[in-house]
């Protein structure tokens, strides 16, 4: 339908579907990847609620979605001036979505064998600034940190196998070298939540 615009409630039908199809990450990751950059170059879901952040945690998760057993959750992300996420993994696939502001990921890689629970040691590869319509995939383990380093409240689009408060999913301080849980503060309001 030519001058349709992609709507939230499009991109979940087109998840289920995905969801339904296969349970292969990448597989996922590849094919969500175009459809979320679309829903949020569409910016119908975007609401000026979802610019709010908890000033504790540096950032706001507005839950726009979720499935009632947790599964494809959707986030928008606001990012506080000079503040971000550590280094920490998902324990679920996720596609990342810039919609307003630049954001800077840097990734990083697990060395040790992960045998000593409490403990891990990361390291440093790179770095990726996320900007309006750019997209970043992450597979489970994979393991990034989020710092929005502009002036103004930075938003993303974020889209999740299972809501990340219910995945076994940890944060990191390469410098410590401690592994422990990463639970995040959820404004749940922004929910958007059609369930069928």
């Amino acid at each position: 339908m030519a001058g349709a615009v992609y709507e939230l409630s499009q991109f979940v039908d087109n998840l289920r579907t995905i969801a339904a199809e296969t349970t292969d990450p990448c597989a996922i990751v590849a094919r969500v990847r175009p459809l979320a950059r679309d829903l949020a170059r569409a910016g119908t879901w975007l609401a000026p609620r979802h610019y709010e952040c908890d000033v504790r945690q540096g950032f706001g998760a507005h839950l726009l979605h979720q499935e009632p057993d947790h599964t494809l959750a959707i986030f928008a992300g606001a990012w506080l001036p000079g503040r971000g996420a550590p280094p920490h993994n998902h324990g679920t696939w996720a596609v990342a979505v810039g919609v307003d502001g630049a954001e800077r990921n840097t990734f990083w890689t697990r060395v040790d064998d992960g045998s000593r629970s409490g403990r891990a040691e990361v390291r440093r590869q790179g770095d990726l600034v996320l900007g309006p319509g750019d997209v970043v995939t992450f597979l489970p383990d994979s393991i990034h940190s989020v710092v929005n380093e502009t002036a103004r409240v930075t938003v993303s689009l974020h889209v999740y196998g299972k809501h990340v408060n219910y995945t076994k999913r940890f944060q990191f301080d390469p410098e410590e070298g401690i592994e422990k849980a990463f639970i995040l503060t959820v404004d749940e309001s922004a929910s958007n939540d059609r369930r069928r």
